[in-house]
Formats: C-alpha cells, structure tokens, sequence
C-alpha cells in the first residue's frame, strides 16, 4: 500500500455531494417506519427487527467491497451503483406484500446500497478536501445525511395525516434516491482527484486497529446501536405510552442536524476528548430520560432533542478522530472500519431491540440502551483520563509505557 496520501484539491462538487447525500438518506429514514409497516400487515417488532438485523450481514459485505469497488470504479461511480440497491429496496417494501422472505430480500439489497454509499461517501470527501478542513466536511456530510435520515419518518407521519398508506413514504425515498443516484453520475463524470486505495486488507485493518484509531471505531458501534435501537421502534414507544412519534424525530433531526450544520465547525476545533466526554454524557443522560423522565410530549420533544445533540456532534467527533488518528496513507481504511462499526451497531442492535420488546417490553429495550451508553461514556472517560495521566507523566518526566491515553 503507498503510504503517502496525496493532497487533495479544495472541495469539488462539495454543494451536489450533500445534497445527492440527503436524497439517497431517506431510503435509509424510511426503515423506521418498517414496525409500522409490518403491523399493518399483522406483523410485529420482532419481524421488524428481523428485517433490519438482516441487511447487517449485506451491510458488512458492502462495506468490505465498497473499497475495492471504489479502486475500479471510482468512489462517485461506486456510489450511484449502491443508489440503484437503494431504489430497489424501497420500492420493494412498498410493493412485496406480506412480511416474509421478500422483505427479507428487500432489507438485504437495502444493506448492500446503504454499506456502500455511507462507507464510500466520507471517503469521497477525504479526496476532494484538503486536511485542515475535512472533519468540518464530515460534519457538513453527515448533517446532510442526518436530514435525510429523519425526513422519511416524517413522510411517513404526513402521509398519515391524509388518510395515505405507509407505503407512500417507501415510494418517495425510492425516487429520492433515483435522483441522487443521477447527481452521483454527474460527479463520476468530472476530473477525479488522484488518491491512495481504498480497499480494506487483513493487514490494513490490523494496522487501524493496532492504532489509536480504535477507541472511535469502538465508540461508533455503540452510538450506532443506540441510534439503531431508539429510532426502529419509536413507533412501538410511542404508542405504548400515548405519545406522538413524529415528535422524536422532529426534536432529532432539528438538534442533530442544526448542530452539525452550524454549531459542529465550532466543536471540531475544540479538544475533542473534552467534547466526545461531555456529548457520551448527554446521550446517556438523553437514554435516561426516555426510560424514566418522559411524560409528555413535551419531555419526549426534550429527550430527543438532548440526543441529537449528543449523537449528532459526538459522531463528527470521533469521525474526525478516526480519520485523523489512523496510520499515515490508512485514513481511507479507518473510515471503512468506522463504518462497518457503525452498522454493526446500528443495524445488529434492534434483532435483539426487538426480542426484549416482544418479551419484556420497550421497558427491557431500554435498560439494554443505558448499559450500552454508559459503556461508550466510560470510554471517552477513560481516554481523557489516560491523556490526563500522560501528560502529568511527561511533565514529570515519566514516559512509563504503562501511561498511555490510547
């Protein structure tokens, strides 16, 4: 693997990039409205979560294959190819009827689109971004998403106010996603900027992984089953406590999306291990208040909100720090690994989400939630109180290889 990576040109295309990005988002979005769907159907959480968990064992193909994809065919080529498995998926789950094998298949072509473009897209920003500015462009990027991710549910709840079918919100993310996948072909066709490979190796993951780099990717893959499991069955919490569950992603996305656009390039120039501490804590605090403090619509639109502040910054974050902390010439690989560490959270989490609301109820799911976002609290803890130590070492002239942040 070359070890050096190029420098990129200033963004290029960077405007149709995210706005490609939003559009391909709400085939992602539409899956929290699969409990709604499949109850329409006679379906319930568990078949929900079945669906979702399923396209986990794509996702992991696609983004292990994203790379070497991206080696042939480019990374804006790559992507408008994953946009067709996401015109399919939805269109799928709007059409196959039943809750079987062909949803089953739809959540599968779903994993192989989303895998591809989620994993490919920050990298498509590495080559086009010079250094300095690319964690802001992460932020930008996944605010961009994080719109489209919310604005399906959304569509889903305005469809209902008219008397239209669930299916209606499947139908406009299919065509939302026939668009982006147009503006990612337009890209393809402009002056690619050189950049180092993208595929993922034994070899390159060990070198990630044996790096600092780890400690975000870890805590990527906890945030995600968090988001993961709250989002897919927000329909099911809502309802089991007469709530209204267009208020969870309104107060959601407004946050997320708001900070991460506006309030991210301010955070990212901050200590970051200061501010991954602080934003664990919100989510956890944010966890807390849907299992015990929400009472109203009020106190759902609050606790929501808190998570998306905590989410939507800390994700910039350790993105940033995953990218920044790699191996020089691995930055591509770490990203890939920040990826598939955030489906496995993401869409691996509700499987069991939906066992323990079947047996238990949304109560177990919950409980489940605040061991897993304690867990990522503690490490960001851990991390600034390693450097803490660390750096109290070397002014005292102790360089123990004991004390280490990392």
């Amino acid at each position: 693997m070359n070890a050096t990576t190029p420098t990129p040109p200033a963004g290029q295309g960077f405007g149709l990039l995210c706005l490609a990005s939003y559009l391909l988002s709400l085939s992602y979005g539409s899956t929290f409205l699969l409990s709604l769907l499949v109850s329409t159907r006679g379906g319930n959480e568990q078949d929900a979560g079945q669906i979702i968990s399923v396209a986990m064992l794509s996702t992991i193909v696609a983004v292990l294959g994203s790379g070497h994809l991206a080696d042939r065919l480019g990374s804006a080529r790559a992507i408008a190819l994953s946009a067709s498995c996401l015109v399919a998926a939805c269109l799928g789950f709007a059409l196959i009827p039943g809750t079987g094998g062909g949803l089953m298949l739809c959540g599968l072509v779903l994993g192989l689109g989303w895998g591809a473009f989620y994993t490919l897209g920050p990298i498509l920003v590495a080559e086009r971004v010079e250094l300095q500015r690319r964690t802001h462009c992460f932020a930008l990027l996944s605010g961009s998403m994080m719109s489209g991710i919310g604005s399906a549910p959304l569509v889903g709840k305005l469809a209902g106010l008219f008397d239209l079918p669930v299916q209606v919100a499947f139908h406009a993310a299919a065509l939302a996603a026939l668009l982006g996948l147009l503006i990612f072909n337009h890209l393809a066709r402009r002056p690619q900027p050189s950049s180092s490979r993208v595929g993922i190796s034994r070899s390159a993951s060990a070198r990630v992984l044996g790096s600092p780099a780890r400690w975000p990717i870890l805590m990527v893959g906890l945030g995600g089953a968090i988001f993961g499991g709250l989002g897919s069955f927000q329909t099911s919490y809502a309802a089991a406590r007469g709530l209204d569950y267009s208020l969870f992603f309104i107060g959601f996305m407004s946050a997320a999306i708001s900070c991460r656009l506006l309030v991210a390039g301010w955070v990212v120039k901050r200590d970051a291990y200061r501010a991954s501490c602080l934003l664990t804590g919100f989510i956890v605090l944010a966890v807390l208040g849907f299992g015990w403090w929400v009472q109203d619509n009020l106190g759902y639109l609050l606790a929501a909100a808190l998570l998306g502040v905590g989410y939507g910054l800390n994700y910039s974050v350790i993105n940033g720090l995953a990218a920044n902390q790699a191996p020089a010439g691995y930055t591509p690989q770490a990203l890939l690994l920040f990826s598939l560490a955030y489906f496995l959270g993401v869409f691996g989490f509700p499987w069991l989400a939906g066992q323990l609301i079947v047996s238990a109820g949304t109560e177990a799911m919950l409980v489940a939630l605040l061991i897993v976002a304690v867990l990522n609290w503690l490490i960001s803890c851990g991390r600034l109180f390693g450097r803490w130590r660390s750096t109290l070492g070397a002014r005292a002239g102790d360089m123990s290889p004991f004390i280490d942040p990392d």
